[in-house]
């Protein structure tokens, strides 16, 4: 039997006897197992960047929110500071005007209180005698004149005496701006004798026709604006003394002249200044002319 070469029957052992190689395996299990590990790093990687972003996202909607809430507080803020500043400004005009008020009434009472002294010093000698009575309140002057200092029994002209009286209420009078000035006529209640019942046939035409006699001497001869001027006549219906005896009913027989409020009175200095200065003119209520 003839031999082979030696050198192949060797290669031919070897491959009979020859167990594969098992690194191939293991480097691909390896790097199977690093590529999961590197995915689930990356996964978790991804997944906390979510997370985080998720935060941030859910941050940024609460500073959004917070941003919000603070511009709504912030004009809200605003809207109360411009009321405020409306609210201080009102009250600054209003006590602006109180104090025009307070400065105007008190001109007024100035101007009152030296018409009365001036009406006093005037007629002081008939204030002595009880012919002349002088009163003031309430922003009220009343100067009540017994009718025998003005007229005759029964009559409505005025006398020399009674010019001369008037000439000296008129004088004061005259420079009364911001009055309304009514002269009233008064009697007492004894029945018109049948003698004058032809001129002046009650007690009301009498003493209407005297308050317009005085009120034509006032106007006329002591030159009172007539804007400023009314008559009026009361007869025996407004007694200031009984009528039982002569004395009474002379009180009775009386003109009265009344200064008042008038119910659009001339602007005081205060308001002239105001006006001048641009500022919101005083509003004065209307005041009540009772008539006595």
């Amino acid at each position: 039997m003839a031999h082979g070469d030696p050198h192949d029957d060797f290669i031919r052992d070897s491959r009979v006897t020859a167990k594969p190689s098992r690194a191939p395996w293991v480097l691909l299990v390896l790097a199977l197992i690093a590529g999961a590990g590197a995915s689930m790093f990356l996964l978790a990687r991804l997944d906390r960047a979510r997370t985080e972003a998720m935060a941030a996202t859910t941050q940024v909607a609460d500073a959004t929110a917070r941003l919000g809430e603070e511009r709504s507080t912030r004009a809200e803020l605003n809207q109360r500071l411009e009321k405020m500043e409306a609210d201080k400004a009102d009250l600054l005009a209003l006590k602006n005007q109180l104090s025009l008020q307070v400065q105007s009434k008190e001109e007024e009472i100035a101007k009152l209180q030296g018409t009365y002294q001036e009406l006093e010093q005037k007629l002081q000698a008939e204030i002595k005698k009880g012919d002349i009575r002088l009163s003031q309140s309430g922003g009220r002057i009343k100067v009540d004149l017994v009718d025998k200092i003005l007229f005759d029994v029964g009559d409505a002209s005025i006398t020399t005496r009674g010019e001369e009286v008037l000439s000296r209420v008129g004088a004061i009078l005259a420079g009364v701006q911001d009055k309304k000035i009514q002269v009233s006529g008064h009697t007492d209640d004894s029945p018109i004798s049948d003698k004058l019942k032809e001129k002046y046939p009650t007690n009301w035409n009498l003493a209407a026709a005297r308050a317009i006699n005085v009120v034509r001497y006032l106007e006329e001869k002591a030159r009172v604006p007539g804007r400023s001027l009314v008559a009026a006549a009361y007869g025996p219906w407004e007694p200031i003394s009984s009528n039982r005896n002569p004395s009474g009913r002379a009180r009775n027989r009386r003109i009265e002249i009344v200064l008042t409020p008038a119910l659009a009175p001339v602007p005081t200095d205060a308001e002239k200044a105001a006006a001048a200065a641009g500022a919101k003119p005083v509003e004065k209520a209307p005041a009540k002319n009772k008539g006595q």
